[in-house]
């Protein structure tokens, strides 16, 4: 495939992989795309040695990186102050559904650790995503930055752009996408509700075209709902230059899910893949759970803002992870989750992506 953004990067295929774990980008970027890490979340040491590792695994080719310029964090609060920074009412909440689970509490060297990290909420934040950048400018196989909950700043864009750094922006409508171009960015992509993790309320359908004719001629990745070549080929007809996916990755051996939580994905359906505030105070798709009905129930409390529900619930979903209670464990997941069958390596999924993408291209050629 060649076109703007395959010749913008100098990658073969416009296939960004979107994920959490390290070892997922470096092979989509390996089978001709380019991997996305969501970098927001990690110390600055350990990002540090990550992208090292990439960079060599990676042969040179480039990558991307995610960051979270979120447009309404709240006050970002230590982990150490979160009794007296939170609601009794929340906190109680959260103890009583973890305690009927019968999840154990922190263990105190976990609990130790998670205090020397960085507070929650803090890598949406401008600050939070300057120490990120700090550490991704220092290598040069990092050639895409997206801001993936807001335009980034307009100085932040020109430091970016002095080192050679192409520079997306996430947008869930039009009104969205154009102030991102506004703001000097070479690349939107359209994000429609159908995804996994933070989304607006406008299906791809809609949306892709929609973004597309408002920022024209800067080129568009399709977000959403992206899970096969078939889908690639719609992106194309609907005037997409490429696509962007992340929860087709998860099912996976090589994805970040412990193997229980790789057995919900599988099984689960479109319709699992629910939009909630409970683990972010912003909407969030993700898959349903035990936790997200307990907070659907009756009598439970409304999410905070991002920064209070970040620091509400990071302890929790700590104890949830080390307990590996997959019922409870939700993760972000897009309606695609419908579509994980089986376990695969991630060159595989590619590979396919491609071959069903062309063959399908030719088709409609042919029947053109």
């Amino acid at each position: 495939m060649r076109n703007r953004v395959t010749d913008m990067f100098g990658i073969e295929v416009p296939i960004f992989g979107f994920t959490h774990k390290p070892e997922v980008a470096i092979e989509v970027t390996n089978a001709g795309g380019m991997g996305a890490l969501a970098a927001s979340y990690y110390q600055p040491d350990e990002l540090e040695r990550i992208l090292t590792d990439m960079d060599e695994k990676t042969r040179g080719r480039p990558y991307c990186i995610d960051v979270l310029f979120a447009n309404k964090v709240g006050e970002v609060v230590p982990l150490s102050d979160r009794l007296k920074a939170l609601p009794r009412e929340h906190i109680e909440f959260v103890e009583k559904v973890l305690d009927d689970a019968g999840i154990p509490p922190l263990p105190p060297e976990v609990e130790a650790e998670m205090l020397r990290e960085k507070p929650p909420g803090h890598g949406h934040t401008e600050e939070g995503v300057l120490e990120v950048l700090e550490i991704v400018v220092k290598h040069p196989q990092a050639k895409f930055v997206l801001s993936a909950m807001g335009a980034p700043p307009a100085y932040v864009v020109e430091k970016l752009h002095s080192r050679g750094i192409t520079v997306g922006a996430m947008a869930g409508s039009a009104e969205h996408a154009r102030k991102h171009v506004q703001a000097g960015v070479d690349l939107i992509v359209a994000q429609g509700s159908e995804a996994g993790g933070h989304t607006g309320t406008i299906s791809s359908m809609v949306l892709w075209p929609e973004v597309v004719e408002e920022v024209s001629p800067v080129p568009v990745l399709a977000a959403g709902g992206v899970g096969s070549g078939r889908h690639i080929a719609a992106a194309f007809a609907l005037g997409a230059e490429g696509v962007w996916c992340g929860t087709i990755w998860l099912g996976s051996s090589q994805s970040e899910l412990s193997p229980g939580m790789r057995k919900r994905f599988i099984a689960a359906r479109s319709q699992d893949a629910i939009q909630r505030k409970y683990d972010t105070g912003k909407p969030l798709r993700g898959l349903r759970s035990k936790w997200t009905d307990a907070w659907d129930a009756p009598g439970a409390p409304q999410p905070l803002p991002l920064a209070g529900q970040k620091l509400l619930v990071a302890p929790a979903l700590k104890r949830l992870e080390l307990a590996d209670a997959a019922d409870y464990m939700g993760y972000m997941s897009g309606q695609i989750v419908g579509r994980i069958k089986d376990e695969r390596p991630i060159r595989d999924i590619m590979e396919n992506m491609k071959s069903e993408c062309l063959s399908v291209l030719k088709a409609l050629g042919s029947q053109a």
